[in-house]
């Protein structure tokens, strides 16, 4: 269910089931299934996914044919479109279930102020079409797309920036500015992307800094906590006092965290300690505990469970039936990606939850590092794309079985 201005009253539902697969694939046609159910296959091969980017980037380099097979397989499966307009039979599809979609424009590894400048811009239009728009309740941007990686990372270090450094660290704030402005005046949430620790910093005191001023009233700005490190807990407590003793509200999009290998390999490299939890158990202790925390405080918090893991969903459901929270409270929102876990966006929304989906879209050649990056993601958690396969397998046996 997509969020309405004010709670509806309306109980949590006890019935909620992640195995309902005609529920979770009710969207998806018998052609795209079967899509699924290779390109699924595929991923799962991990000398694939390995030798798949290095592969892919030298036929687009030298010019083979290559867009439409991959527009028509992995993107498909990942991607809205290569525009907005490309994503309105995603973003109507999603809503037909319930779910909600969250514009991602992922074009990435940009170094060009111009291009920063469009980037700025194209998040802009995604709020421009957010708005008035049940279907899309939520936006969001990576700072690292309307701002050059190295000054972010100089910034972290706290090193004295050059006068041309500090202006161009000026335009990068500037662009931030516009877009928190410009959401804020539309009355559209946007969420600010979690990147490499080592930038990151940065990007935290920049989102308080918008917090501070656009979340007044209402959660328009939300940080995002990847709690993969062992200290972002202990950071989200801190922000929420920041929140209470400033009078402004937090927005907290909670995920694990998407570089954890990187994060790993870095500290290695450069004998520093590992910001990286040190096994999965702590990941999902901490995880399950900023929930909690957030819940705590729904008054004043207002929270994305970003997460794949059907544990911390079902978890988040029960604590909110505890405290008698309604399931469509317009501080909660349950999100995963399009193309992955239908079963748990699916079914949430039929039983009532605020669901949104992240719909990246851009050209395919630009957003080829997004697709390859989610693809070593995934098939580096344990399970996971077995978990897929198992899924769409059991609803390919059930259409057959109904014929």
């Amino acid at each position: 269910m997509l969020t309405p201005d004010g709670p509806v009253q309306q109980p949590a539902n006890h019935t909620l089931s992640f195995e309902d697969t005609e529920v979770a694939f009710r969207h998806t046609s018998n052609a795209d299934l079967n899509r699924a159910y290779w390109l699924f296959t595929a991923i799962n091969n991990n000398l694939l996914v390995k030798a798949g980017p290095p592969i892919t980037n030298f036929a687009m380099r030298i010019g083979l044919p290559i867009k439409g097979l991959i527009k028509a397989t992995i993107f498909k499966q990942f991607c809205g479109g290569e525009t907005i307009e490309e994503c309105n039979s995603t973003i109507q599809n999603l809503r037909q279930g319930g779910v909600g979609t969250i514009l991602d424009y992922s074009v990435e590894g940009e170094e060009e102020e111009s291009v920063f400048d469009f980037t700025r811009d194209e998040i802009m239009r995604t709020i421009t079409r957010a708005t008035g728009d049940p279907a899309i309740p939520i936006t969001v941007f990576k700072i690292t797309g309307v701002g050059r990686f190295g000054l972010l990372e100089k910034l972290n270090t706290g090193t004295l920036l050059t006068a041309e450094e500090e202006k161009e660290w000026q335009q990068v704030k500037y662009r931030v500015e516009a877009i928190c402005k410009k959401a804020y005046t539309a009355g559209v949430p946007v969420m600010i992307d979690a990147e490499e620790s080592w930038i990151q910093e940065t990007i935290d005191q920049l989102a308080v800094e918008m917090m501070r001023k656009y979340n007044q009233y209402k959660v328009i700005v939300y940080n995002t906590y990847q709690i993969y490190r062992h200290d972002r807990l202990d950071l989200l407590r801190k922000d929420y006092q920041l929140a209470v003793n400033g009078g402004f509200m937090l927005g907290a999009k909670l995920v694990r965290g998407a570089y954890m290998e990187k994060e790993r390999r870095r500290a290695g490299e450069q004998d520093y300690t590992s910001p990286i939890q040190p096994d999965k158990r702590a990941t999902d202790d901490d995880y399950n505990q900023a929930l909690r925390f957030c819940i705590d405080h729904i008054d004043h918090v207002a929270l994305v469970a970003g997460t794949h893991n059907e544990q911390s969903c079902r978890m988040l459901t029960e604590v909110m039936a505890k405290k008698k929270i309604p399931c469509n409270h317009p501080h909660i929102y349950f999100s995963q990606l399009l193309g992955m876990s239908d079963n748990l966006s699916f079914n949430l929304a039929d039983a009532g939850y605020n669901v949104a989906k992240y719909v990246p879209y851009g050209p395919v050649k630009a957003v080829l590092p997004y697709l390859f990056r989610r693809a070593q993601e995934n098939t580096a958690i344990a399970g996971q794309m077995s978990r897929e396969l198992g899924l769409i397998i059991k609803e390919k046996q059930r259409r057959k079985a109904a014929k």
